[in-house]
């Protein structure tokens, strides 16, 4: 039995999972990281994730929160900039879910309603019947986002939490996107309309670091911010009769299963 089935899965598993997700525990791991001795661990982390370290910019390291949210050559990321496309914000593993009835199924029997991820419910009405985007980022992902469309954004809302981990076991557990450390904002954009775009933190650290909090103005592939050591989740909510969603994208969600995508790699299209 792994470490998690066995934190998820087991009576006493759950017991000693909950300091293991919660804010002291994920702020002593973030200090810990932030030091210069925690550059020792970059090299097998590396490693052990198959990080190709020739694909990034890693002048100015000290330490292992650095590395993990390391930048891309820019080259190797570039954004699809034609206005009728929907572009990923991140590198992750993306599943495209409808919103029906305010709710939405992301595993197996585990569900949440967009007003309890967003804590407004006027604002998750108005996303009834479009998409609910989750990119799922692994430790071995790109850990720097940018804003998937230009707009005009709202105030970072910030909804504290607890910090599980966002494997698909503890998604089956329990409805962990709105019980995570989390915050958004909303986007007015041109094509699509308002919608949001979400971080979601995860355990150990998972914390966000976003560029510009306060509102005004934003371009579609300008960098958003980025996440800090943990596995960690972005969800963008798109309202309906917005976007046409890759067809291929919607098969495999409807399956269950994840497609790999990187940043700024179209997904969709505008409704004309």
């Amino acid at each position: 039995m792994s470490t998690l089935n066995f934190l998820y899965e087991t009576k006493l598993g759950r017991v000693l999972l909950r300091p293991l997700i919660s804010k002291p525990i994920s702020d002593f791991s973030g200090f810990l990281l932030d030091s210069k001795i925690s550059k020792a661990l970059i090299r097998s982390f590396a490693k052990n994730n198959n990080i190709k370290l020739e694909d990034y910019i890693l002048d100015d390291i000290g330490s292992f929160n650095d590395f993990f949210c390391r930048r891309i050559k820019p080259e190797l990321r570039p954004v699809d900039l034609e206005a009728n496309h929907l572009i990923t914000p991140c590198d992750g593993l993306l599943k495209v879910i409808p919103i029906k009835n305010g709710e939405v199924f992301p595993v197996k029997q585990s569900i949440f309603t967009i007003n309890d991820l967003l804590k407004d419910k006027a604002l998750a009405d108005s996303f009834e019947g479009g998409y609910c985007l989750v990119y799922r980022l692994c430790v071995n992902h790109y850990h720097r986002y940018s804003y998937f469309e230009t707009g005009k954004k709202s105030q970072d809302v910030v909804i504290p939490g607890v910090y599980h981990t966002v494997r698909p076991i503890a998604l089956e557990a329990g409805p962990v996107f709105v019980q995570n450390a989390r915050q958004y904002t909303v986007i007015d954009t041109e094509k699509f309309g308002s919608c949001v775009q979400m971080e979601v933190g995860a355990m150990l650290v998972g914390r966000i670091v976003n560029e510009q909090p306060s509102s005004g103005e934003v371009s579609r592939g300008e960098e958003k911010g980025h996440f800090e050591y943990g596995g960690s989740t972005i969800i963008v909510l798109v309202p309906p009769g917005k976007a046409t969603i890759d067809s291929s994208l919607l098969e495999a969600s409807a399956k269950g299963e994840e497609t790999p995508v990187v940043l700024g790699q179209q997904i969709g299209t505008t409704i004309s």
